[in-house]
């Protein structure tokens, strides 16, 4: 299948050929037949990627203090390395989406194969996308006027925000594509509307559906004409609609409305609020969300959890079946808004045509290649390709920012060979199986796992799979290195375990076998080698400190789900208990723990918490996991503590030592965690059959972090 891309870097657009996406929990795989371009969205995203850096900087002032604080704990070169990485990522674009039914989801009932559907899809030959954000098409209502149908949302949530009644006057400011959807809906309601712009010729079709119009940029008095609308009493409400850095839409909105008036925000301006234009005459001011409700609720989009129409009577996939009863009934027309329309193939001209043609309104894209040939779930990056005995050959399951930005760049460059790369949606798949020279792209993760040239496979998905996919690459036979966590529960850990003590009875027989490692690259840091050869010289027990600045990550995030990611403890506190028990040297004893709570939330702040493990040698230490500290403090504090010697260790960059006769410090220009190092041992594990971490420590390691999740969530 193609999917239409743009390099946020330097803002080119492309297609690129790419696997079929999977059908994921809750969704519905679409071939599409029509989508829409949006002009307001999609011409700002394609004005910021061509931009230059300094501009950029300036569309976003507020992503510059997160650079600085970056380079203050992580160092320059790590920091740039970020920033270029996230901007050379390619994004999919669009939103508004039209196709026919492929491939429904088990459990669901809502949809069948066939089904003429919208959704909030990108623009792809082929979308996989959550129940809750598709809605099925009528039958009086073609593929063409369909495809507005999520524009038509945004303008819908605005307009049941404003809450308007018939006969109330109301102000549209800008009528781009969701301004003049604006505009029906309003005339729907049975309002009077003016429509204010600085564009002739969507004045004039605003004009053409029902609105008086001003110019405001031909010398018309903006302020007069609403009072004249009105009669002189001010309007019930403004909807703005328009994009503008200036505060001056704000304040004359204000200015326009009676006493007790609605502004809603359904645009981007600018937000420097004058309080006295709001108080005398107590403005109500909102701005609304997209959709409507449920947008960005992961309970909603991604759980298919729907809200009870008794208390939610419009969430955004109903504002999708409700906007497409307005199109059946002949309510609201989307012809008019139709500028120009493009094969797929030809995209890159109907973004051309966005960028010079600021007129334009509503470009369609018609998608004519056969619903069979998009649907392969394997690319051939490659036609020509060897690969030697003497180095692995690598098969990734993940290629998110981790895998793409750190893990496949260290593989390739200590001289990996790399076969396949598996996303689940496919684009990533492509995007950095093409620039890292790996031979095929795939959705399919079984690909990797039956592929006989295959011999080590990288695991680095989300955290709920990692059990399934090591468990099935070890009963092939293959090499795992699986980014952590191992699990996220302790009977997956036997499962595992279970599994490489077969996978060693089976395969050992005729050669080594396989190897098993889990991404603890602190462990193989420099600073953390120069200090265990330090303390390798005292003979006493060890006291550590392990202080983790984590920061704050939402609730909604995905490591945060207890059932995807595991929660933060487990899914990267046990960097740190593997940490501990590398630097201390042996077996751990007992492990306790506390977790902040507090008066009016039962629920534990796991983020926040301390850890206490004991070891076999009477050695102790604390890991501080804290989510509430200041960015400018180092993010990783290590701290050890023995016969009367000190060494600490911030951010694995500067090492001091405190009590040492022959060791003051160990600074390094920019950090290294030892994601080098780490890939290093592991493929050099591969030739020599000696573990990189020792089997037992993993399982260890593995267990101990899930003992103290549950021991956080009891005290």
């Amino acid at each position: 299948m193609k999917q239409l891309l743009q390099n946020m870097s330097e803002g080119t657009i492309s297609l690129l050929e790419c696997p079929a996406p999977q059908l994921s929990n809750n969704s519905i795989k679409i071939c599409t037949k029509v989508s829409l371009i949006s002009s307001g969205t999609e011409r700002m995203l394609v004005g910021f990627g061509k931009a230059s850096y300094i501009g950029k900087i300036r569309q976003q002032p507020e992503k510059v203090k997160m650079v600085v604080d970056k380079i203050a704990t992580d160092g320059i070169t790590p920091t740039l390395q970020a920033v270029r990485s996230k901007l050379a990522k390619p994004m999919p674009l669009g939103y508004s989406n039209v196709g026919v039914v492929e491939e429904v989801s088990a459990g669901i009932t809502e949809f069948k194969v066939g089904d003429r559907v919208v959704s909030n899809g990108p623009h792809s030959d082929v979308v996989v996308v959550k129940k809750n954000l598709c809605a099925r098409i009528p039958d009086n209502v073609d593929d063409s006027s369909a495809a507005f149908t999520v524009v038509g949302s945004i303008a819908l949530q605005g307009v049941r925000l404003a809450n308007p009644s018939l006969g109330e006057t109301f102000v549209v400011f800008g009528v781009g594509l969701i301004g003049l959807l604006t505009v029906q809906l309003l005339r729907a309601n049975g309002c009077r509307v003016l429509a204010i712009d600085i564009d002739n010729q969507k004045l004039k079709l605003a004009s053409q559906l029902g609105a008086e119009i001003c110019n405001a940029s031909s010398g018309e008095d903006v302020l007069a004409a609403g009072l004249t609308m009105s009669r002189g009493r001010g309007v019930d409400g403004v909807i703005i609609t328009a994009a503008s850095k200036s505060n001056d839409l704000i304040k004359t909105a204000a200015q326009m409305c009676r006493k007790r008036g609605r502004i809603i925000l359904v645009g981007v301006v600018g937000l420097n609020l004058n309080r006295a234009d709001f108080y005398e005459k107590e403005i109500s001011f909102q701005v609304s969300c997209s959709y409507g409700p449920g947008r960005y609720e992961p309970s909603y989009e991604q759980d298919g959890q729907d809200y009870p129409i008794g208390f939610v009577r419009w969430t955004e996939q109903r504002n999708f079946e409700a906007f497409l009863d307005m199109l059946s009934m002949g309510t609201v027309d989307v012809k008019p808004l139709i500028s120009n329309r493009f094969n797929f193939n030809q995209a890159n001209l109907a973004y051309a045509e966005l960028v010079e043609k600021n007129t334009s309104l509503g470009i369609l894209l018609d998608y004519n290649s056969k619903f069979s040939e998009r649907l392969l779930q394997s690319v051939r990056l490659k036609k020509e390709f060897y690969f030697s005995s003497e180095s692995p050959v690598v098969g990734f399951i993940g290629a998110g920012n981790y895998a793409s930005r750190i893990l496949i760049p260290i593989f390739k460059n200590l001289g990996a060979q790399m076969h396949t790369i598996v996303s689940e949606n496919g684009i990533n798949s492509a995007i950095h199986g093409t620039r890292s020279g790996f031979v095929n792209a795939s959705s399919d993760r079984t690909v990797i796992l039956n592929e006989k040239l295959i011999n080590t496979v990288v695991v680095a998905t989300q955290h709920d799979s990692h059990a399934e996919l090591v468990v099935q690459a070890l009963g092939a036979g293959k090499n795992v290195w699986v980014e952590k966590p191992l699990a996220i529960n302790l009977k997956e850990i036997d499962i595992i375990e279970t599994a490489f003590k077969n996978a060693h009875d089976t395969f050992s027989r005729s050669g080594k076998g396989p190897q098993l490692m889990v991404g603890f690259n602190r462990r193989f840091a420099p600073h953390i080698k120069k200090m265990c050869s330090l303390l390798s010289t005292l003979k006493t027990a060890k006291t550590v400190i392990i202080t983790v600045n984590a920061g704050f990550v939402d609730e909604k995030h995905w490591t945060q789900d207890t059932v995807v990611g595991g929660g933060r403890i487990i899914g990267e506190c046990c960097h740190f208990i593997d940490l501990m028990r590398f630097l201390v040297g042996y077996k751990i004893t007992s492990i306790c723990g506390h977790a902040m709570s507090s008066s009016f939330q039962a629920k534990k702040m796991l983020d926040k918490s301390s850890i206490t493990l004991g070891f076999e040698d009477g050695s102790f230490g604390t890991i501080l996991y804290l989510a509430n500290g200041a960015p400018n403090f180092p993010k990783e504090r290590i701290e050890v503590f023995s016969d009367g010697t000190i060494l600490q260790l911030d951010n694995f960059k500067k090492l001091r030592g405190f009590g040492w006769r022959n060791f003051n410090k160990m600074n390094l220009f920019s950090q290294d965690k030892g994601q080098n190092a780490a890939v290093h041992e592991f493929i050099n594990a591969l030739k020599t059959g000696t573990s990189a971490i020792p089997p037992d420590q993993i399982f260890e390691v593995a267990r101990a972090t899930i003992q103290a999740n549950e021991i956080l969530l009891q005290n």
